[in-house]
């Protein structure tokens, strides 16, 4: 291998590029219209563009990315995380156009990939597993028919997906036919497949997870192991390595079954088998990456070991870095610095970063794609960052990250910093004793303090801010707050502030934020993105809290609520149409 080409963007394309550096070898960078000043493109040897700003325009276009393989005279892929780095078929192409392809062969793809061949597997090597359907689901029925079967609460999941795109927990018999359109829309859009399988759902359960190197002649080591229970939306926020409070039966259970699964398959590269921890401790695998995950920077902290030049030897037919498991030293935690509005249930929230200010010091890691000046797009994942911090142990740890989730400052847009500045203080994830966390902590028990805590109050568009400046104590100081709170406050007036439409109505006037007056019946949506689908037609009744509109941005689905009781007036925006933050989207009449 020569030169490298990097089927992806973001920081991931950052730390690929710079391993690629490393290794002594050139790297050549895409990008979308919407990327073209990513930190990414300027810092590979080579940059070109892919002609269109949708994920199926650009970094999921094969032919494309295989047409600037060729004229960049690149010998090699590598594929990230996303996108095309789990897609057999594009694995299976650059081989076919006479490149190294750095990931695991297309046969092993398509098998551990497949998340129902990947379960056959488990069974056969005796790795323990909740019950699921027998092959993909092709209807909202069939689903239904397992979920009677087996009982709720069932998860839908992308046969093909990852990182919690196209995967649904439903709780009610109701739900599962949208839920299920749902997964097959998220998947398809994200990964290119649509189809699902269906699975009992653990409740309560932590997420650990096994982090492999194989050389694909039967070597199989564990990395290390990881806990990623900090979710939402079944996607990871905080994860660290080692994965910590495990028996040693447990530790065993991981270790040896993940080994067995990659050697039943052939497995070559790096990748990760995932499984679920109950709570009475039984171990259920999950699923495997073939991929290099989000989360990978903790477990080199903790192991000594470079996974992605791991991953390049690999690829080059050179042998494992080390011979057995090694054993960690130190913990590491990594936290996700999404561009997400805490206060608003963690919804994407595009925009453009208008200050970016790391920490520092020791045992302090940054992996980036953004700086000050970049716009995010809502095209694309909601990832700005991850903070790694590294210490002796996992107090330290802990300490250090709260010192440095202090230091970090990102405006212009929310991020989920509120959240880790919060979480990092709370005993059910710091106790020295035990983890307090799951799966669905923060949906469940956490939900209260997000509630009722200032620190994650929604965040105003910035647009209907305004900045004055006043004196304390003979100290001056600028001050911003909501324009439409200092529009009524300058006026002698008590309007509301912020946007309009948020409680139940008789058709009176509020505030829009800016000053102006608007019918409370405005139904506005409550994140930026693409209208995806309309869920209740024009004329229909609906109630308070009824999901009326989908909407997606940065991969994600999110439905859009009544906000009043009332009759759904006609819809002002349709499906593809582009919605901001409180764009007025139809009005409920009482």
């Amino acid at each position: 291998m020569q030169k490298v080409l990097i089927a992806n963007r973001g920081e991931i394309a950052v730390r690929v590029i710079r391993g690629c550096d490393d290794a002594g070898l050139e790297s050549v960078a895409v990008y979308a219209d919407a990327d073209a000043d990513a930190l990414h493109v300027g810092l590979a040897t080579e940059a070109y563009s892919l002609d269109g700003n949708s994920p199926a325009e650009t970094y999921l276009d094969q032919a494309r990315l295989l047409e600037i393989a060729r004229r960049s005279g690149a010998d090699a892929v590598h594929p990230g995380y996303g996108f095309l780095s789990e897609n057999a078929d594009f694995a299976q192409a650059v081989l076919d156009a006479g490149l190294t392809w750095i990931g695991p062969s297309p046969e092993a793809i398509r098998t551990l990939g497949n998340k129902v061949s990947a379960r056959e597997i488990a069974i056969r090597v005796g790795a323990p597993l909740v019950a699921g359907s027998e092959g993909t689901v092709e209807t909202g029925a069939e689903v239904r028919a397992f979920a009677v079967e087996h009982g709720l609460p069932v998860a839908i999941k992308a046969a093909f997906g990852g990182g919690g795109r196209g995967l649904k927990v439903v709780w009610e018999l109701d739900a599962i036919e949208e839920a299920f359109d749902s997964a097959v829309r998220e998947s398809q859009a994200a990964f290119g497949r649509g189809e699902c399988f269906v699975e009992r759902f653990l409740s309560r359960p932590r997420h650990v997870e096994a982090q492999i190197l194989a050389d694909g002649r039967g070597n199989v080591i564990v990395v290390g192991t990881r806990d990623c229970s900090l979710q939402r939306r079944n996607q990871k926020l905080v994860e660290e390595a080692p994965a910590p409070f495990l028996t040693a039966a447990q530790r065993e259970q991981i270790h040896s079954s993940a080994k067995a699964i990659c050697r039943e398959a052939g497995y070559a590269g790096a990748g990760t088998v995932e499984y679920l921890l109950a709570e009475d401790g039984t171990v259920s695998f999950l699923e495997v990456n073939t991929r290099l995950q989000v989360e990978h920077p903790v477990t080199e902290e903790t192991s000594g070991i470079d996974l992605v030049l791991a991953q390049l030897a690999i690829a080059a037919g050179g042998d494992l870095p080390v011979d057995d498991d090694p054993e960690p030293r130190g913990h590491s935690i990594e936290f996700r610095i999404n561009a997400e509005d805490v206060g608003r249930g963690f919804l994407p929230s595009p925009g453009t970063v208008t200050g970016f200010t790391p920490p520092t010091g020791p045992g302090i890691r940054v992996d980036t794609g953004v700086r000050a000046g970049d716009a995010v797009s809502p095209q694309f994942d909601s990832l700005l960052a991850k903070l790694i911090v590294t210490g002796a142990d996992r107090q330290q740890a802990l300490r250090r990250a709260r010192r440095a989730l202090a230091e970090f400052e990102i405006a212009g847009l929310p991020t989920v910093l509120p959240f880790h500045r919060a979480v990092v203080q709370t005993p059910a994830f710091s106790s020295p004793d035990r983890l307090g966390v799951h799966t669905g902590w923060i949906e469940s028990e956490f939900a209260e303090q997000l509630a009722g805590d200032p620190r994650f109050a929604p965040a105003e568009p910035e647009a209907v801010r305004r900045t004055i400046t006043i004196e304390l104590d003979g100290r001056r100081m600028a001050l911003g707050l909501p324009a439409g709170l200092l529009g009524s406050l300058e006026s002698g007036g008590l309007a509301r502030s912020g946007a309009a439409g948020g409680g139940p109505g008789t058709g009176a006037a509020a505030s829009d934020g800016v000053g102006n007056l608007v019918d409370s019946a405005t139904l506005r949506s409550a994140m930026g993105g693409s209208v995806v689908k309309w869920l209740v037609a024009a004329g229909t009744e609906v109630a308070e809290g009824d999901p009326v509109l989908v909407v997606e941005a940065m991969k994600m689905e999110t439905t859009v609520a009544a906000h009043r009781s009332g009759t759904l007036a006609a819809h002002l925006v349709g499906p593809g149409d582009i919605v901001t933050l409180d764009t007025a989207v139809a009005s409920i009449r009482a």
